[in-house]
């Protein structure tokens, strides 16, 4: 048996990919400790792992601001991340001490569970669910420049940030040393190798795995009259009724039927009459609408980019920040997908019209849904984890 403690931030589309790695871990007769949040917690525990609650220790700021921050303010999330280490550091060093585990996954945004194990000298395994980032692939995002001034703007307090952080008794040279793996580091990536960028820039130490994706059962396909459009742009940044509501616009009166998640804030009511051919919830099963969705037009979090790919639907892309615009360049480059070229009427009439019409587009989705499932999944990933710190029962 052995115990391995787990740490991610307080976002979806990080905690879900290590869900079904946990249950694998336990099922096998390994020990689960894995430091959270509140929001997670069901899950977690249903995984099997004992959950630990990090709220306390997250520096005024909501879950959800946490994730917003990751895509759009690139120093405010080095300055949170700091925060937390430092406010987690006395109790979680100590539980640490006393769990003994014999190696620690930590998500690779939650920094303070690699400056956990660096400091208290315990195996490390990175996860990442996103794309894998190296010297290569950052040259890749594109940036918006309100994001670069706010980078540029932040270096003064990332700088005091770092300083903390050593005092604290955390060595940390620079910020990239932060946030960028090298290729000494055991890395579990939730994607295949055919859809990561520059995969052959990246050494053996890193394993792409393929999505995580959560086993259901098999929706029947008993409606095949009518195209189906899913459209979602994910559990953060979906208050956008302006969108919404060109979306109506745009698919109303056809002979599409389409499902569309609003998040949970948003108030249905306010969107004003639902077409007839619409259902419009604030939350759906997304693996589930999608088995039976012909084209989802999405924001391009990777979480919901690799859930479509998995079940082999070509996208419409809205990216909102810099990392989705490079998921979405990628999907576009591999033909599984179209970037919109605006967000009126027309342009997701056209968009949506050219994914479904050219059959091109779910080839290529069908051919990276491929690439995920022979990546191995939960199962390899369990694997990988316990390859590094040795197999033992």
């Amino acid at each position: 048996m052995r115990k391995i403690v787990f740490f991610s931030i307080p976002a979806h589309g990080h905690t879900n990919p290590t869900i079904p790695v946990v249950t694998e871990l336990v099922k096998q007769g390994h020990r689960v400790w894995y430091y959270s949040f509140l929001e997670f917690q069901k899950k977690i525990e249903e995984a099997g792992a004992a959950f630990i609650a990090c709220d306390e220790c997250l520096p005024e700021i909501s879950q959800k601001e946490l994730e917003r921050k990751a895509g759009k303010d690139f120093a405010a999330l080095i300055e949170m991340a700091a925060d937390t280490t430092m406010a987690l550091d006395p109790k979680v060093c100590d539980e640490l001490r006393e769990i003994q585990p014999d190696c620690i996954v930590s998500d690779s945004m939650a920094i303070w569970g690699k400056l956990f194990a660096n400091k208290l000298g315990i195996p490390y395994i990175c996860s990442t669910t996103s794309f894998a980032f190296n010297q290569h692939t950052a040259k890749l995002m594109k940036r918006g420049f309100i994001e670069i001034w706010r980078m540029i703007a932040g270096l003064r307090r990332i700088n005091k940030k770092i300083m903390q952080l050593n005092d604290h008794g955390y060595k940390v040279d620079n910020f990239v040393s932060l946030i960028q793996n090298d290729n000494e580091t055991d890395t579990i990536v939730y994607t295949s190798k055919e859809f990561q960028p520059l995969a052959d820039t990246f050494s053996e130490r890193y394993a792409f795995v393929g999505p995580s994706i959560r086993q259901t059962v098999p929706v029947q396909d008993d409606k095949r009259d009518k195209k189906t459009i899913y459209i979602s742009l994910g559990t953060v940044l979906n208050q956008n009724q302006n969108f919404y509501q060109n979306c109506f616009k745009a698919f109303a009166n056809t002979d599409y039927d389409v499902v569309m998640s609003v998040g949970e804030k948003t108030d249905i009511s306010s969107l004003g009459r639902v077409p007839a051919n619409f259902i419009v919830k604030n939350a759906v099963d997304q693996i589930a609408v999608l088995q039976q969705a012909d084209v989802f037009i999405s924001h391009c979090g990777m979480n919901s980019t690799s859930e479509s790919l998995y079940f082999g639907v070509p996208m419409v892309m809205f990216p909102q920040h810099g990392e989705q615009r490079m998921i979405a360049d990628r999907v576009a480059e591999l033909g599984a997908g179209v970037k919109l070229k605006g967000s009126k009427p027309n342009d997701l009439a056209k968009a949506a019209a050219e994914v479904l019409v050219n059959p091109a587009y779910s080839i290529e989705a069908r051919k990276l849904a491929e690439s995920f499932r022979n990546a191995g999944g939960a199962g390899k990933a369990a694997r990988v984890i316990l390859s590094k710190i040795g197999k033992g029962s």
